[in-house]
């Protein structure tokens, strides 16, 4: 397949981008998708309530009272689970892994499915280089503005989350230079991951034929 190639100022040049179908030609699944997405929301899990157990409480150490002929109900510990201040049954622990093991290739169809459906969508944009030398706001919401004028785009909004400006490689200044607009956010494909497909309504990819190369190299690693 191939893919028109737009400059930072929304111009169309002359040149395609040979795109391949196992990328930007695979069927959407549904399925897979929801499991990889749910295993890596799960491994970036770090639960942090904790309670304590019977075993980990203060006092306790002998037993309330007698056995037998008070007449009141048998203890064995105040740190009993059904004592006020004793421990906590079943509560939760900051100790409890919820990770879960998910293949490397489910991770990498999975995202080629992502990007394929955004691709048929109309919000992948295929962009040949991004410049910003003084490394200003203002010139990444020129770009932004840009772009946004390309027919047959979906557009970038100004919600959140509205644009991945995807890069081969990604240069200082261009990265501050977007470092203040909310709505976008700039990486490297190498970094690029299910999450972040899914998070962004947009996928702008930018020095195109690399971003290629690295993506298709993924499957192969």
């Amino acid at each position: 397949m191939e893919a028109k190639i737009y400059n930072q100022t929304g111009k169309e040049e002359s040149q395609t981008a040979e795109i391949p179908d196992k990328v930007f030609g695979v069927k959407w699944n549904a399925e897979l998708v929801h499991q990889v997405f749910v295993s890596m929301m799960a491994n970036k899990r770090k639960p942090i309530a904790h309670t304590k157990t019977r075993g980990e409480v203060s006092g306790g150490g002998r037993k309330p009272w007698q056995q037998k002929g008070t007449g009141r109900a048998r203890h064995g510990s105040i740190r009993s689970p059904i004592w006020v201040g004793g421990g906590v049954a079943h509560g939760p622990r900051n100790d409890k892994s919820y990770g879960r093991k998910v293949n490397k290739k489910m991770k990498i169809k999975a995202l080629y499915s992502v990007i394929s459906k955004k691709f048929n969508d109309g919000q992948v944009l295929m962009v040949s280089d991004i410049n910003l030398p003084s490394a200003k706001t203002k010139d990444a919401v020129e770009v932004i503005s840009a772009l946004s004028k390309i027919k047959g785009f979906s557009g970038l909004s100004k919600k959140q989350n509205a644009a991945y400006f995807v890069f081969s490689e990604l240069k200082p200044e261009t990265k501050r230079g977007f470092g203040n607009i909310n709505s976008a956010k700039v990486d490297e494909v190498r970094n690029l991951n299910l999450l972040d497909a899914l998070n962004y309504q947009n996928l702008i990819f930018v020095q195109p034929n690399e971003c290629v190369k690295v993506l298709e190299n993924r499957m192969t690693k």
